[in-house]
């Protein structure tokens, strides 16, 4: 399998930011919608398993299979766009803003959530044969996870809280380290071993990533778990979006470029 040496594949990172930054709103929100559907059917996937087999670690080492079928597919994640875009900003590319960054995260949130929540209602009428029955017995595990990760870490009041973020945080330093995985290699196979490998593990230590919970908690909720929209959002979803910028960007995007782009080949703005 043909490997890029980090000097090329810092520079593929930054382009991307760059392209990613400049794309029309209309292709933006649909690559995100669709890796948020995708990304949401791994994760229904994954429980499956998990509540088939009793086994955790084999939901997590089939769970990739829907990250490297989106990033093979050109879609993108929040929590790979936070990762790239800062890059270009900080690469000083012509025509880069805040405002450009900025605009790209929030279409790529906006797209994430609505293609993850249309696989959580589909999957919620599946699991209760269309809420003419209570949920089986995947339905109810979607459940109790969004009160364990809700409630839970609630319950510990700011120790609760710290620990969520970190989560965050470990959970985009190896997301990141996938979507870079991507860009390791110019064959399928070989992008496909390099982005499987820190996807796993992100999932099987349970830490904590803003669109599979876009997937997780909306269904929990309509699956009858015991937490609420506001447990949602200020016990989960808000601080692990945060975690994942400072894992992302902090873990991967700034350490690859500072220590490899003054190495790699400048393109020539246009």
């Amino acid at each position: 399998m043909a490997y890029l040496v980090p000097s090329e594949f810092v520079t593929k990172m930054v382009d991307a930011g760059e392209a990613k930054i400049f794309m029309s709103t209309r292709d933006t929100i649909i690559r995100a919608f669709m890796a948020g559907a995708i990304l949401a059917l791994a994760a229904a996937f994954a429980v499956t398993i998990n509540v088939q087999t009793g086994q955790p670690l084999a939901g997590a080492i089939l769970f990739p299979v829907g990250f490297c079928i989106l990033y093979l597919l050109g879609f993108d994640l929040l929590t790979g766009v936070m990762t790239l875009c800062p890059l270009a900003l900080i690469d000083k590319r012509p025509g880069v803003t805040v405002n450009g960054v900025l605009r790209n995260w929030g279409l790529v949130f906006i797209g994430n959530f609505a293609g993850a929540f249309l696989v959580a209602v589909m999957m919620a009428i599946i699991f209760t044969f269309g809420f003419d029955n209570e949920p089986n017995a995947v339905g109810k595990a979607i459940g109790h996870i969004g009160e364990g990760r809700t409630v839970g870490y609630s319950e510990h009041g700011a120790a609760g809280m710290l620990t969520l973020f970190i989560r965050g945080v470990l959970c985009n330093w190896m997301v990141s380290t996938g979507v870079v995985g991507a860009m390791v290699s110019t064959n399928v196979s070989g992008k496909v071993i390099a982005m499987w490998m820190p996807i796993m593990l992100f999932f099987y230590m349970g830490f904590e990533h803003s669109i599979v919970n876009m997937f997780l908690f909306p269904s929990g909720l309509m699956l009858g778990g015991n937490f609420s929209i506001y447990d949602y959002l200020i016990w989960n979803e808000i601080p692990t979006v945060l975690g994942n910028l400072v894992g992302g960007l902090a873990f991967v995007g700034l350490t690859l470029y500072s220590t490899h782009v003054r190495t790699a080949p400048k393109r020539n703005a246009v």
